[in-house]
């Protein structure tokens, strides 16, 4: 594990979308998700791993897209799946 994330610049997205459906795998397959994460490279939103499917990590190995943030309202951490780390990036 690293100290720092070293994935920064596959940073492309900070902010959440207006709206959020749902992790958009399970709508396609009508499962269920517990928690909603956002890719920061492309804004795929996918599920967390306390979910049956764990799209988001799914995403972030099969796309090689290391980190994503929450989609939770209010929180503002992301996720280095890479790394093992957890952290806030600041938008301008």
């Amino acid at each position: 594990m690293a100290d720092a994330c070293t994935h920064l610049d596959t940073v492309t997205i900070l902010d959440l979308p207006e709206t959020i459906a749902g992790c958009e795998e399970c709508l396609r397959t009508g499962s269920r998700w517990v928690h909603l994460r956002m890719c920061q490279s492309c804004g795929q939103i996918g599920c967390c791993d306390s979910s049956p499917n764990r799209h988001a990590s799914k995403h972030a190995r099969d796309a090689e897209h290391p980190i994503a943030r929450s989609a939770e309202p209010g929180e503002v951490w992301s996720w280095c799946y890479v790394d093992e780390l957890a952290f806030v990036l600041e938008s301008d």
